[in-house]
Formats: C-alpha cells, structure tokens, sequence
C-alpha cells in the first residue's frame, strides 16, 4: 500500500463518536480495549494466582488522562490497573485510570476498588490475589475472604488501620 494511501485511511479511520466523547473519555479506543479483555476473559481461564499492579503504556499521544510515573523508564503515557495470571503473565482482566472515578464510594480506597473490580469475575473460585503495598488493606483484606478469595502482599506501615503489632515489628528473614 503507498504511503499516501494509508495516511488518508488513517485519517478517517475513527473507533468512537465525536457526539459523546466527552462523556466516554477513553472512546477513542473503548471499543478495541473491551474487546480484547472480553477475549482473554472468554478464552483464557487462570490459574489459583492473579497479580494486580498497573501498567504505564507509553504514548506521546495528548489526551486527559495522560500520566507522569517518575519511577518508570517511560516517564509519560496512559495508566492501566491489570490483573495477569501468575503462571503465564497472561492479561485476564484491566481498566484505564482515567482519572477521578465517580462510580467508587466516597469511604473506599482507589486501591481497594481497583482490587474489587478486576476481581470481579474471579471472585467465590477460591483464587489468592498478590499485590503491592498500594493496593493491600486490612478492610480489603477482609472484603476478599468474604467472597472466598485470599490476598498476599505488602503493608504499608504509614496507614491508620495498621495495628500495633505491626508498626513494632521487626523483619524477621
């Protein structure tokens, strides 16, 4: 295909509608993003363990929701909670961070809500989820066991509800 070509195809070719792009601010590429974690859902079945932490796509691409992580190699692009599959390091489950998220309570922690909704199809099978410290709570903690899903990860010493045995606890490895 000449260049010229598909430089015209591609500048009308459009994954969403400008009449509600600003209500869906991730339309540019919904579409293809939910049908690719329909997919992996769909055809792909983990394993007892799942991992959750984000992911920073790189991308030059001006939008809203772009993110700076100073600890990535990429300083700047779009930010994605995922859930992978231990074993394979296969995506089962994911979501943009777009921001403020009006469909969490005002009481939960991002972390305990970006937790429960990749969870959400894997939830009552008996499955463990690891994470990291921004993610772990003791109020998550016992929303999971609940609904018959263990959790590993690390405690942030610094937060309210950590108790006292663990604020003087000393590493012991």
């Amino acid at each position: 295909m000449a260049r010229n070509r598909f430089r015209e195809i591609m500048r009308f070719l459009r994954f969403d509608q400008k009449s509600n792009r600003l209500a869906r601010l991730h339309a540019h590429m919904s579409y293809v993003w939910d049908t690719f974690i329909e997919n992996c859902q769909k055809y792909y079945k983990p394993g007892p363990y799942i991992s959750i932490d984000e992911q920073l796509f790189p991308t030059k691409a001006r939008c809203r929701f772009m993110q700076f992580m100073g600890s990535k190699p990429d300083k700047y692009g779009q930010k994605f909670w995922l859930a992978v599959d231990k074993e394979s390091k296969y995506t089962v489950n994911g979501f943009p961070y777009l921001g403020k998220d009006d469909q969490r309570p005002i009481n939960q922690r991002l972390g305990d809500h970006v937790v429960m909704k990749l969870m959400q199809p894997y939830l009552n099978k008996g499955r463990n989820v690891t994470c990291d410290n921004f993610f772990t709570s003791l109020a998550l903690a016992e929303t999971l066991e609940t609904k018959r899903t263990s959790i590993v990860g690390t405690v942030n010493r610094a937060r309210r509800e950590t108790g006292d045995e663990v604020m003087t606890a000393r590493r012991k490895c």
